[in-house]
């Protein structure tokens, strides 16, 4: 133990209260700040996982196809041909005219897990209770199940029933509920030219009530009939191994397949917003407990220098430099920043690991019945930053002043 330690040591225990007081403001900031974090990174991540679950990491949708004309230059004698594209004739192309020939360019990409190919539209849900607006979602359903958590959502009936009816329809528990529809129980499906019959197969929740309340899974094959569409998909679906790296590879996509790729980044960026403000905002909330607990240290040390200038002084008269006396008080910062942050650690984990057990029921953009936390090292090594920063400047202020103290004047003060 060094004399500069010691000597910290003794100051510190000679305010044991308020210095005890600072500790456990620190600790309690560190605490809530790991807690709050580790929610709304949690809530964060948690929504994530539901739209890469539902929409895909990546679709793949519609193009616009330049009109294009040649024009000669260099006169008649060495003419040169170039082409001109005329954005504003440019030609929309809906949907992806060949789906099996850009899913098997995308499934090139070493990211690429799997690529689905969707045909959808709009029709009219009817049962004998009321009638619904819905979206219909003509899929394969093995390769929709590599690009989505569908297996895991089915709350009611089975994936397996619906393979085997080709009539099978599957619908979201919100739209089940409002038409009161059970699995078993048929649904017509009305468009503008036709209507027909089909038979609930399976229920499934997302969490996602807009998708919930509308979405309607039918065969590939049964969707093309439905709505009229016997050729081309009007989106594809990919699934990635890195989902971050989405946008990236939807440029990439983009270049190689000529159809616009839309990241989930992209697709849900007001979303991701809101998450990225709410995080900066609850960091900056409980980090003023934090900055409560520096301003009681930085009195306490100001008191202690106050009380200790005879001791300085005498520190001094023995031979100790400034920079000594600066060590002394920057280590008393030190020992209550290092007890008070693995408190705050500690209290933080147990926080944490409470709040995942409360019991609670949110449907609307996912579905959990409890509170969703992430368990990151970065939120504790972000408390612990915040606090060293509030402490370093909470005990430079009074170290630098108990350097500056002279013996001569701390003498005749005293004899004055």
């Amino acid at each position: 133990m060094s004399p500069e330690f010691h000597i910290a040591l003794r100051f510190l225990l000679s305010r044991k209260r308020a210095m005890t007081m600072s500790l456990a403001g620190i600790g309690f900031g560190v605490a809530f700040f790991i807690l709050t974090q580790a929610q709304t990174g949690g809530f964060e991540r948690f929504y994530i996982q539901t739209i890469l679950g539902t929409s895909g990491a990546i679709q793949v949708h519609d193009r616009f196809q330049d009109t294009l004309r040649t024009m000669e230059a260099g006169g008649e004698e060495s003419p040169s041909g170039f082409r001109i594209a005329h954005r504003e004739s440019r030609h929309y192309v809906e949907g992806v005219e060949e789906p099996a020939a850009v899913s098997e360019a995308l499934r090139e990409f070493s990211n690429v897990v799997g690529v689905s190919e969707v045909v959808s539209g709009s029709a009219r849900a009817r049962t004998a209770v009321r009638g619904d607006a819905v979206w219909v979602y003509g899929i394969r359903l093995d390769d929709h199940l590599a690009v989505t958590d569908l297996a895991g959502q089915v709350v009611r009936g089975d994936l397996g029933y619906f393979q085997r009816i080709p009539q099978g329809v599957m619908l979201g528990t919100e739209l089940a509920r409002r038409m009161q529809l059970q699995v078993g129980d048929t649904v017509n499906l009305e468009t503008a030219e036709q209507l027909r019959r089909y038979r609930v197969t399976a229920i499934y929740e997302t969490g996602v009530r807009e998708i919930d309340q509308s979405r309607v899974y039918l065969h590939l094959g049964e969707a093309r009939s439905l709505l009229k569409k016997p050729f081309g998909a009007s989106f594809l679906q990919v699934d990635l191994r890195d989902p971050a790296n989405a946008v990236h590879d939807a440029a990439r996509m983009e270049a190689v397949v000529g159809h616009f790729a839309y990241s989930w980044q992209e697709r849900e960026r007001a979303w991701l917003e809101v998450f990225r403000a709410l995080r900066v905002s609850s960091a900056l909330t409980v980090s003023t407990i934090i900055l409560i607990s520096g301003l009681g240290m930085f009195n306490t040390l100001a008191m202690i220098v106050m009380e200790k200038k005879r001791e300085i002084a005498i520190l001094r008269s023995m031979g100790y430099r400034r920079a000594d006396i600066m060590t002394i008080f920057l280590w008393q910062g030190g020992m209550v920043l290092g007890a008070g942050v693995v408190f705050g650690w500690a209290l933080g984990a147990g926080l944490v690991a409470l709040v995942s057990r409360i019991p609670i029921r949110i449907r609307g953009i996912f579905a959990t019945d409890h509170f969703v936390v992430e368990w990151a090292l970065s939120h504790y090594l972000w408390a612990a930053g915040v606090a060293a920063v509030v402490v370093f400047f909470a005990t430079l202020l009074p170290a630098r002043r108990a350097a500056r103290l002279e013996p001569g004047d701390v003498i005749r003060n005293a004899a004055a």
